[in-house]
């Protein structure tokens, strides 16, 4: 009872006092801060631990896409594909950022020298990240100057990995202030593992091609090309420093279009170096007061010259690097073609020596005449054409669209004269300049004949030449394989194929006279006569083989009728025509639809070939930055006709040559064709208003198309002795095989077609009521005589028929 009374009540209770001697026990609140604060030291501590594995990681998506182990051990820089011929020269580039990597070898000492003592001057010290600079860049920041505290690894990391771009980027990325501090640690890191991987030299030869250097140029070869025209070991120091002064604003420091602030920058890049003790105070001071000599020439995406067969190249590696996870402008593709370099420039000497003398004598004929080249069937000029022109041009619409409801402003800038570079015959660069309008632009260029020529190797597809206009840099329009026109009597050959493998022979007799084709169209029977070029007809029983060659109209339209015309439309497709055909009876003249040089070319091909079309083919096998092979573009062939026939073409296609009157007989006025019984075959091909002329010509090696013409159908001569396919196109063709037989390197001699594979059945050899006339070199066909004498031996003499 007495302890119970000695107890505090309840109400009394007081806190108790501390006891003399005894140490204070913190509050509880102030025992919560602690614990918080050592929680937080805790979570800071494992956060930094932990910092680099969750951006390594991209933990959650945050961060973004750091480097693989991959992509550090073979790093991807992007680099340009280079385009080569069949004899190896380097013919153009296709790139985005234009780079080409050489080892540090073959780069001058005033480079690293200039580039360390200005970017990094510990580099050879550190592992990747220079505390002191960063710390005293931090510093700097904080008091509002802005300096760099990032290392050569750094900077490598940054531009090898784009680690502030793209995949790099994750949801922090977006947010101003923590995506720098994000892309920072990721550029750490990364210098750091390179740092590990590589040495020294090599980082820095990395750096030196993969940083740009203003105007489109990556890396220090292209850069040294791009602003001294030199190489990267012959910079000198004034020259290095410029360069290595741009890697701090390739825009703000670039020489060219900044001069001043380039040689201030370049200055502080020789101070700099003057500091480092790689040059003398007095050399500093010498060569800051040189001024920067520049040879300035920048690079396009395409880098090379301009050619008519680069879009075909284009599109079939394009195609096929999206079918197999490759880029033609970031992979350093190495991309071998069929263009053998020695053959195109005979074919583009042809084109332009006969196109530029046809030229001068197609300006002689209207001028005499008094009018433009642009007439109708009558021969009278069309009125307003280049008005009618200009209304489909891109030009116009844009001036249509610019000056919309304002008729007068339209038609004031149509007339408005200026300053242009246009092509001229008259100079040898090829171009001049002179003072017109819009409208005179298009008026000046409507005047000019165009021409499209290409070789194929009729065996294995390979395309060897391909000139597709005048001048790629004024005129774009492709006529080997975008331009398509009536290809005349060069589509006769395909009438006579229909009749050879349908058990016609080249003996065959057809008379040539004036006849009526009869024919329904949309149910209504209706007529046709067609005409020799002549306006006569001989009377003659020829063979099919001599109609061919003087490429008689009558017999040609009649043997039409006799195997049918949608059936050699069936034909021509078989060996190698892709576009439309109509079969009406006029499509052995070539009115079938309108078909392309490259077309013409892989058709006449399947007759060399002994009936085997060969695909066209421009790539021949594309590798990879180093040298691997990645892809073999081998020849792709298929039966069209058999053998039998495909010689039996051969030898009517000689026709042109060899029988009396051939159209192909103008080839004898190039001398040079004809040695060691030389042979070739050929047909000529004119429209009925001389808006094309054609050639077709084949030998024993090679398959050649020529196509001469106006850039409309209403522009052409207007008389047979000028516009003839012998006489537009022809020419071309002996010029270009007089120089291909010359160039002894390419190796093609002269000789004669091949013999059949198989025995002929079909009797070919056959006689014409003219004596045929010798020619010079004219070969002497052993075949021929040979089946000649067994016909003679076995009793069998030539029927007419």
């Amino acid at each position: 009872m007495a302890d119970e009374t000695n107890l505090p009540a309840a109400s009394d209770a007081s806190p108790t006092r501390p006891t003399k001697g005894r140490t204070k026990r913190p509050g509880r609140g102030t025992r919560r801060l602690v614990r918080v604060a050592w929680t937080l030291f805790f979570i800071g501590v494992g956060f930094f631990l932990a910092y680099p594995l969750l951006v390594r990681s991209n933990f959650l998506f945050l961060f973004g896409k750091s480097p693989s182990l991959e992509e550090l051990e073979n790093p991807k820089v992007e680099q340009a594909s280079q385009v080569f011929t069949s004899d190896g020269v380097l013919i153009g580039r296709y790139f985005r950022e234009n780079r080409s990597p050489v080892p540090l070898s073959q780069m001058s000492p005033w480079l690293v020298k200039a580039l360390i003592a200005t970017e990094d001057v510990r580099f050879k010290e550190h592992s990747g990240i220079d505390a002191p600079s960063l710390v005293g860049s931090v510093y700097y920041g904080l008091r509002g100057d802005k300096r760099g505290g990032s290392t050569i690894s750094q900077q490598l990391a940054k531009n090898l990995y784009k680690t502030r771009r793209g995949e790099s980027r994750g949801a922090l990325g977006h947010i101003p202030g923590i995506s720098t501090v994000v892309a920072k640690t990721k550029e750490w890191i990364t210098a750091v593992e390179l740092e590990r991987r590589y040495t020294k030299d090599e980082i820095l030869r990395m750096y030196l091609n993969t940083v740009e250097y203003g105007s489109n140029a990556f890396g220090i070869k292209v850069a040294a090309k791009t602003f001294f025209n030199t190489t990267p070991d012959s910079l000198t120091p004034i020259q290095a420093a410029t360069l290595i002064g741009v890697l701090n604003n390739p825009t703000a420091f670039n020489p060219k279009f900044h001069p001043a602030a380039s040689r201030r920058r370049r200055n502080v890049v020789l101070q700099r170096l003057g500091q480092s003790g790689a040059l003398k105070p007095a050399e500093v001071a010498a060569l800051q007061a040189e001024p920067i000599v520049l040879n300035y020439q920048i690079e396009k995406h395409i880098d090379g010259p301009d050619t008519y067969f680069r879009g075909a190249i284009s599109q079939t590696v394009n195609r096929w690097c999206e079918a197999h996870g490759y880029d033609m402008y970031r992979d350093g593709l190495r991309i071998y073609t069929s263009i053998d370099s020695r053959m195109q420039d005979h074919a583009e000497q042809a084109v332009h020596q006969r196109m530029k003398q046809l030229q001068q004598q197609f300006d002689n004929f209207w001028r005499n005449k008094g009018q433009n080249p642009w007439v109708d069937e009558e021969g009278h000029e069309i009125p307003d054409f280049i008005e009618t022109q200009m209304k489909r041009t891109q030009s116009y619409h844009s001036l249509a669209a610019r000056y919309q409801g304002r008729p007068a402003s339209l038609d004031s800038a149509l007339h408005a004269k200026r300053p242009m570079k246009v092509f001229t015959w008259k100079k040898q660069d090829g171009d001049t300049t002179l003072v017109m309008s819009p409208l005179d632009s298009l008026a000046y260029y409507k005047h000019f004949l165009q021409a499209g020529m290409m070789t194929m190797d009729p065996f294995t597809g390979s395309i060897k030449a391909w000139v597709g206009g005048l001048d790629y840099r004024f005129f774009q329009y492709d006529h080997v394989k975008q331009g398509k026109r009536q290809a005349g009597s060069t589509f006769k050959p395909f009438v006579y194929l229909t009749a050879l493998d349908n058990g016609y022979s080249p003996c065959d007799r057809i008379r040539d006279e004036r006849v009526t084709i009869n024919y329904v169209e949309n149910g209504k029977p209706m007529q046709w006569q067609p005409d020799n070029v002549t306006r006569e007809y001989t009377g003659m029983n020829m063979t099919l083989r001599y109609a061919m060659a003087r490429s008689v109209n009558s017999v040609t339209a009649q043997l039409t009728e006799k195997v049918g015309w949608n059936k050699v439309a069936d034909y021509a497709h078989k060996v190698g025509i892709t576009s439309p055909l109509l079969g009406v009876p006029s499509i052995g003249l070539g009115s079938g639809g309108d078909v392309s040089v490259y077309e013409m070319v892989d058709a006449y091909s399947t007759f060399m070939n002994n009936g085997f079309r060969s695909e066209p083919r421009i790539i021949t096998r594309i590798e990879d930055r180093n040298g691997n092979v990645i892809q073999q573009f081998d020849p792709v062939q298929r039966r069209a006709i058999s053998p039998e026939t495909a010689w039996l073409m051969t030898y009517m296609l000689r026709g042109g040559i060899e029988e009396p009157g051939g159209t192909s007989q103008g080839l004898w006025d190039f001398q040079d064709l004809w040695r060691k019984d030389n042979q070739i075959g050929g047909k000529t091909g004119t429209t009925s208003n001389y808006s094309d002329g054609w050639y077709m010509g084949l030998t024993k090696d090679l398959v050649s198309g020529v196509w001469v013409g106006g850039e409309d159908r209403s522009i052409h001569f207007f008389r047979s002795q000028q516009g003839e396919g012998g006489r537009m196109a022809l020419p071309v063709f002996g010029r270009y095989m007089e120089s291909i037989y010359k160039d002894k390197a390419l190796g093609y001699d002269y000789g004669p077609f091949p013999k059949p594979p198989t025995k002929i059945n079909r009797k070919y050899v056959c006689y014409t009521e003219e004596a045929p006339r010798r020619h010079r070199g004219e070969a002497i066909d052993t075949l021929a005589a040979d089946n000649l004498l067994d016909q003679l031996n076995n009793g069998r003499r030539d029927s007419v028929r």
